[in-house]
Formats: structure tokens, C-alpha cells, sequence
């Protein structure tokens, strides 16, 4: 019985401490983790072999890949839901104006995307010698649902090309230049 008793007590203290940890998360980031409808699992294989003039360090690589990744799912979560918030952390300048517009246009013409099934692989081409920018090529492949009022009224596999401009910022590397390119 007592052991019992004490394993309730964890289990509650186990929940208040999720509960904590998903408020932080949402309070840090401004998103719900999981509240989102699109395909969180965002996938991205990285090859840094190739960049130039100056080798991706460990450590640079795996916040490359972390950031990234955070990108994808705030485009997702900000397309879908028709909202700027996701917006607020990851990207900056140019990209964060074209996105921002593109969000604004949804939600004047009542339409939204979703992405889902997103798998990025991302190459890194150039990283300046003084670490403050790198060029990276994208090709990412994933369903785009556009709907109407909640009625999916196009639906494809899409395979985009990009090219990406990232800075690290104060505690992340950011997206300033996000351009789609034609396929050759």
C-alpha cells in the first residue's frame, strides 16, 4: 500500500513536472509543443563535406541541423494556422519579410498550406572564414495540402530547390535569405 501511495505521488509530480517543462517550452519558443496540426518530424540529412572556404565544426553542424529543422516547423506551423508568431524567432530580414507577407496573403484570401512529410537534404557550400554566414543548397521534398476554410482543395508531392543564407545569431543561426530556385 505505502508503496503504492509513493508511486502516485511520483506519477503527480512526474505529470506537474511535464506540464512545467511543456509551459517553459511554450513560453521560450511562443508555440505549444505537438499543438500543431503539420508533420512535426521534420527530417534533414547534412552534408558539410563540401563546404568552402572553411570546414563546418561539430558543434556548428549539430546547431545548423537543429535550427533548421526549428525553421521548417515554424514555416509549417505559421502556413497552416495563418499566424506570425512562428516567425518571431528563427528568421530574419529578408526571409522573415516574405514570409511574414506570405502569411498575410493567406489570410486575406482565406486559403492555408500545410507541409507534411518534409525531408530536407540540406548541403552547406560555403561558411566565410570569419564564421558569420553560411551559403547552403536545399532540396526539399514533402506533400503540400492547400485548403479552403479547412477543405483540402490541392494536394501534391512537391520537390523544391533552395538557397539559404543562415547567421548565427545570439543563441541560434538564423534564416535571413530563403529563395526558391528553378530545377535544372
Amino acid at each position: 500500500m505505502i508503496r503504492t501511495v509513493k508511486f502516485a505521488a511520483c506519477l503527480r509530480n512526474g505529470v506537474r513536472l511535464a506540464a512545467m517543462f511543456a509551459w517553459i517550452f511554450t513560453s521560450i519558443c511562443g508555440v505549444a509543443p505537438a499543438a500543431y496540426g503539420s508533420d512535426a518530424a521534420v527530417q534533414i540529412q547534412f552534408d558539410a563535406s563540401k563546404s568552402t572556404p572553411r570546414a563546418v565544426e561539430n558543434l556548428t553542424e549539430r546547431g545548423i541541423l537543429r535550427d533548421y529543422r526549428f525553421a521548417w516547423t515554424s514555416i509549417a506551423q505559421a502556413l497552416e494556422l495563418n499566424t506570425l508568431d512562428p516567425l518571431e524567432g528563427p528568421f530574419a530580414g529578408a526571409a522573415k519579410q516574405l514570409l511574414r507577407e506570405t502569411v498575410v496573403g493567406q489570410q486575406h484570401s482565406g486559403l492555408s498550406r500545410q507541409y507534411v512529410d518534409q525531408s530536407h537534404r540540406l548541403e552547406a557550400v560555403f561558411y566565410a572564414p570569419e564564421g558569420d554566414v553560411m551559403e547552403l543548397h536545399d532540396t526539399a521534398e514533402y506533400e503540400l495540402r492547400i485548403s479552403d476554410g479547412g477543405k483540402i482543395i490541392h494536394d501534391e508531392h512537391v520537390v523544391m530547390h533552395y538557397v539559404v543564407l543562415m547567421t548565427p545569431g545570439a543563441d541560434r543561426w538564423v534564416i535571413r535569405q530563403l529563395q526558391a530556385v528553378p530545377q535544372s
